[in-house]
């Protein structure tokens, strides 16, 4: 069960990554968080090197980090823009969708599928994210569709949860040809240093001005995006990516609490039932 335990850390500091990136964007551009978020990233993740054996790579190696690092550079952005523009309890659950297109990619690239009770948890994280989307008691049951059409966030997201549905996959072709935290520097680094022109070229000059004092608010977004980054490459070296992937998804749940708390955002209520059938569809995949 220690891939369980793994799963569970990396969605609590996912959602506290949301939370300080969301924080992030009240003062900064979403460019500014990105790159932050990867480069700081590094500061927390290579002293590891130097406590760990350097593993041989796998010829599979560099065509995972190319195409993995190259789809994460566009992920990271579309990420920091979802949050920017919706609301953390309306956009966040958007990314539990991903375990249902890695019934898809899954079994197309690593040659993964589930187990019976693991689709069937699998499938009720979703529903749990289609329900969270329901505000209103008089919605329809189409609602969270409408949703996609009308708010700017979950349309970004369902395109990152349909991305991270092969990155993830690409991400276990990495740790299994390397290790899990040399995969997380690599990873880390690549999108670090292609996002570098892309920050210059896209955000004001006065935001990159003030990066040095705002290195207050940029760091946590890091620290929680690096240890998200560790427990995730882990937990996947140990079980299907799916499942992985899935209890990450309660971080969508975590991020719905701390967007009503911290950001006063409503429609808590709605989504208690959202957050229910998605609890029980991760003990489904935990326990059976």
């Amino acid at each position: 069960m220690t891939w369980f335990v793994l799963s569970l850390l990396t969605a609590l500091c996912e959602s506290l990554k949301d939370v300080f990136s969301k924080k992030g964007l009240k003062i900064t551009d979403e460019y500014v968080i990105s790159w932050s978020l990867r480069f700081f990233a590094l500061f927390f993740l290579l002293p590891i090197l130097f406590f760990i054996d350097i593993p041989l790579l796998g010829e599979k190696f560099w065509i995972a980090l190319l195409i993995g690092g190259v789809l994460n550079v566009v992920t990271t952005v579309l990420y920091m823009k979802a949050i920017k523009y919706s609301d953390l309890s309306i956009t966040v659950p958007m990314v539990a969708f991903t375990p249902l297109f890695l019934l898809l990619t899954s079994p197309l690239i690593i040659g993964e599928f589930p187990s019976f009770w693991g689709l069937i948890g699998i499938l009720l994280i979703v529903t749990g994210s289609y329900v969270l989307n329901i505000r209103e008691k008089h919605s329809s049951y189409f609602a969270p569709f409408h949703v996609l059409l009308k708010e700017p966030g979950p349309k970004r997201m369902l395109a990152v949860a349909f991305i991270w549905s092969i990155t993830s996959n690409f991400d276990k072709i990495g740790v299994q040809n390397s290790s899990p935290i040399f995969w997380s520097v690599a990873v880390n680094l690549f999108v670090a240093v292609f996002l570098l022109p892309v920050m210059f070229y896209k955000s004001p000059r006065e935001n990159l001005r003030l990066m040095p004092k705002n290195l207050s608010a940029l760091i946590p977004v890091a620290l929680f995006g690096a240890l998200t980054v560790i427990f995730q490459m882990t937990a996947i070296s140990l079980t299907l990516v799916a499942y992985v992937i899935s209890i990450k998804r309660m971080g969508a749940v975590m991020s719905v609490l701390f967007g009503h708390f911290l950001f006063k955002e409503k429609g808590l209520k709605e989504r208690l039932v959202g957050a229910s059938i998605m609890i029980i569809g991760v003990l489904l995949i935990g326990l059976l």
